[in-house]
């Protein structure tokens, strides 16, 4: 993961020889893995110890290392830094004189969290290095649990004459100066950076900024749900946006085209990947931000629960020399994750990997990674063609969504490429059928498809609140099952609790359907069989449904009723 790679500390430490090659190799892959916080990932291989470390830190900066146990806080320091600013960077302010605030910070070599510190405060910074532990314990105790929240900025924003005259006149010219002079109004960045913090605190996957006609809304999406949180005044909409743009270095006076961009950054020691994209509505942009939290997806095949036989048979197909595995599901079902997680098993020193994805979710060290870019030419064919000029081993498609995709693919993998992609089909045995409609030859299919693996995810209940209860026999029709079929089965659903925003679901979990193709199956996609065909017969020869894999879930507890009907 380039990112992590380049991590400011550690390219220190190597410039400074204290490590050699191998341990940087070896520092970089586990920061990649784990996303622990470097200090960690050094003190656990054991390379240098606490102090060693926050002295490398100040000696560069030109600062010198503080311990919390010689500092007075008082009321009126802590006030100098807003609470969700100093949760947010994971900083402390240890004391003011003259004008000048002395700050620590968590990762002190983060310099745009410097830049956006003194925007947000305005008063001259010296910073200063100590222990992260004794600044995240400070926090917790001086800023308590009532940080402000988005409602109190809210409340300040919307009395806030200047943003609102500002707004009028930006609006109104146009010109680039206004609006990032908009952008970069104080208030305006800490509602921003509070809004994309609580979103993550909540595990969202996706932000969402929407304008209308008479309100200006932000929604998330949690666990594939949606909620609203409070929504800010409507003339917000335009510096909100700017400010995104700003941030995803995207054209801010361009205001009729869609545009896409991604911003890269630190929260409260995490680093996250957000992918901005824009798109012009009749009542302003609306702007979605895809939230890509690189240490809250562990990109392992053992964490997606597959069942055993599937996980059993992902482990030796993507072992093969030659072939097409295929990943089905529709948009959000987690079959980007499920790919990145064989390519990590496979990602191994002696075979090359190429991937062409539009556009690149997560990066992986030692993998070639292309973004596909329709705009200048770069389809996905165009790229196919020239990975079998690279000598790959291992070629990834981010989707096989032509014909001229699909036959490259096909091409590759008779002349020996293990081939991984994705298609949008409701099932497994779907694929088959959707390669014949593209106009895909069924030889071809039989000859290199070694199996489809379908995907959905549903939502799990909430472990703290979920009760047992007897389910109707209403809600067993739904599942095509009588009294009788469940025996002694117990049935949960979650009754919401504050875990849970009183949803009663908390995170997600695949369910599967692993279409092999057998002897059986091969001549039946010769014989261009209809989908319900190949259906029947997969189920004949044991293949177990994605239904059929739901009700597993069910019955051991972690999901519901509703959540396998709606999604199977």
């Amino acid at each position: 993961m380039s990112d992590y790679v380049s991590n400011p500390l550690l390219s220190l430490i190597k410039e400074r020889s204290l490590i050699d090659d191998l341990q940087f190799e070896e520092v970089s892959q586990e920061l990649a893995r784990s996303g622990k916080p470097i200090i960690q990932v050094l003190q656990d291989f054991q390379l240098l110890d606490l102090d060693t470390i926050l002295q490398i830190e100040a000696d560069h900066l030109g600062t010198e290392v503080v311990d919390l146990r010689d500092k007075e806080l008082t009321p009126e320091l802590i006030a100098e830094v807003p609470s969700e600013v100093a949760r947010m960077h994971q900083c402390l302010p240890v004391e003011a004189s003259g004008g000048v605030i002395q700050i620590a910070m968590a990762d002190p070599l983060n310099l745009p969290a410097m830049d956006e510190l003194r925007a947000t405060i305005g008063k001259e910074i010296q910073l200063v290095v100590m222990d992260p532990a004794q600044i995240e314990k400070a926090i917790n105790k001086h800023y308590g649990q009532e940080s402000d929240t988005v409602s109190d900025i809210l409340k300040q924003l919307g009395a806030d004459e200047d943003i609102a005259q500002e707004v009028t006149q930006a609006a109104s010219s146009g010109t680039t100066v206004d609006l990032t002079d908009l952008a970069n109004e104080t208030p305006i960045i800490r509602f921003v950076n509070l809004v994309l913090y609580q979103a993550i605190q909540d595990r969202a996957s996706d932000i969402h900024f929407e304008p209308f006609e008479d309100e200006f809304k932000i929604r998330y999406r949690v666990d594939g749900a949606l909620y609203e949180m409070s929504p800010p005044p409507k003339h917000l909409s335009l510096p909100v946006t700017s400010r995104l743009k700003v941030m995803a270095n995207l054209d801010i006076s361009e205001r009729r085209l869609p545009q896409d961009g991604r911003i890269a950054m630190n929260l409260a020691g995490r680093q996250i990947d957000l992918r901005v994209s824009t798109l012009p509505t009749q009542f302003g942009e609306s702007v979605v931000l895809r939230v890509l939290d690189r240490t809250a997806t562990k990109l392992e095949l053992e964490a997606l629960g597959l069942p055993k036989h599937v996980f059993d048979y992902a482990v030796e197909a993507i072992l093969q020399p030659n072939g097409i595995f295929v990943v089905t599901g529709p948009t959000g079902s987690g079959k980007t994750t499920t790919l990145y997680s064989a390519l990590r098993r496979i990602n191994t020193i002696d075979s090359k990997l190429l991937t062409a994805e539009d556009p690149v979710e997560y990066d992986i060290e030692g993998i070639m990674q292309v973004a596909i870019n329709e705009g200048v030419g770069l389809t996905f064919g165009k790229a196919l063609r020239s990975f079998l000029r690279q000598d790959p081993d291992v070629i990834m498609v981010g989707e096989m969504r032509d014909l001229e995709t699909s036959q490259i693919a096909i091409q590759a993998s008779l002349t020996g490429h293990l081939v991984l992609s994705t298609l949008h089909t409701n099932d497994a045995t779907g694929a088959v059928t959707r390669l014949v409609d593209m106009g895909v030859e069924p030889f071809l299919i039989s000859s290199t498809l070694m199996a489809v693996l379908a995907q959905r995810l549903v939502r799990t209940t909430c472990k703290k609140c979920r009760t047992p209860f007897e389910p109707t026999e209403n809600q067993l029709s739904l599942l095509n099952l009588s009294p009788h079929d469940i025996g002694d089965k117990v049935f949960y659903y979650g009754r919401g609790c504050a875990t849970c925003n009183d949803t009663g679901y908390r995170g997600r979990k695949g369910i599967f359907e692993l279409l092999v193709i057998s002897e059986p199956i091969r001549t039946l996609i010769n014989e261009r069989a209809p989908t319900v065909v190949l259906r029947q017969k997969a189920v004949e020869l044991g293949m177990i449904t994605l239904r059929e894999d739901g009700l597993r879930g069910i019955f051991d507890g972690e999901t519901t009723i509703e959540e396998v009907v709606k999604y199977t």
